[in-house]
């Protein structure tokens, strides 16, 4: 079977565990015709010793999410923290990261209802489908395509997307892209809306602020750097991601991660 093309993207979102652990995880491409609805699907295979558990921290991108495993069935809103997953034994999931247009479809409604709250998944078929469809070897290539398959049939029926959606799919694609983007008045420039009318949109269509945006897209850029083999110079990261000052990067960085930078930059990976 052909499927979708596998990828393995350098995920700056996902902070690993405070022991640098992660499981194997196999991310894939949406079909062309879905890249409007879905950023990628992935799919964490893991089996940790008895008694060991690792507690996965991610910073989320503005989009809701869909997760399957063997024991739940999820639909995820945006997280405005940090959103962490505690994994033990065995087992996998597979998500799929949908693009800021298709959260109000699968919401029912604005989005907003759900920032930082998991809800069961509506689509129960769906659910017993991707199951079926990963059956007992989550590692078996063929198996995970088929998986990943099941949810594009059911997303195509939210083709086509929208005007409304098709806008903050760019407006969050300008803000994650371009570090220059440090002010909300910028993004109401570009797109030649008032900073009123990019409120309401941003809190029906991806429930989180336009300020927010920036600031996670900050953060992620400051994951990245605070990661690296060599000793970052936290001054020049936080001038560099256009803070007044050090001090004000570490609360901010500290207020969602829970870590100073020096001791996130510390951490083994």
């Amino acid at each position: 079977m052909s499927g979708n093309r596998r990828i393995d993207p350098r995920e700056r979102a996902h902070l690993l565990d405070a022991s640098g652990y992660t499981p194997p995880i196999h991310r894939f491409a949406p079909s062309p015709d879905l890249a409007p609805l879905v950023r990628r699907y992935w799919m964490p295979v893991w089996s940790l010793p008895e008694g060991v558990t690792s507690t996965q921290r991610v910073l989320q991108y503005p989009v809701c999410l869909v997760v399957v495993s063997p024991e739940y069935a999820l639909l995820v809103g945006p997280s405005s923290g940090l959103s962490t997953q505690e994994l033990s034994g065995t087992g996998w999931a597979l998500g799929t990261m949908l693009q800021p247009a298709a959260g109000l479809a699968l919401a029912s409604g604005p989005v907003e209802r759900l920032t930082d709250q998991a809800v069961p998944l509506p689509d129960e078929d769906l659910a017993c489908r991707i199951r079926d469809a990963v059956g007992d070897d989550p590692e078996d290539p063929e198996r995970q395509q088929a998986g990943v398959a099941a949810v594009e049939t059911t997303l195509r029926a939210l083709l086509p997307v929208d005007e409304e959606g098709l806008l903050v799919n760019a407006i969050v694609e300008y803000v994650e892209g371009d570090p220059d983007v440090q002010r909300v008045g910028q993004v109401c420039e570009k797109f030649a809306i008032t900073e009123r009318t990019l409120q309401r949109l941003t809190a029906r269509r991806i429930g989180l602020s336009p300020k927010w945006l920036i600031q996670r897209r900050r953060l992620h850029e400051a994951a990245e750097r605070l990661a690296r083999d060599e000793r970052p110079d936290l001054a020049r990261v936080a001038a560099d991601l256009g803070y007044a000052d050090q001090a004000h990067f570490g609360r901010d960085f500290r207020a969602v991660t829970g870590l100073t930078p020096g001791a996130f930059a510390a951490e083994p990976r």
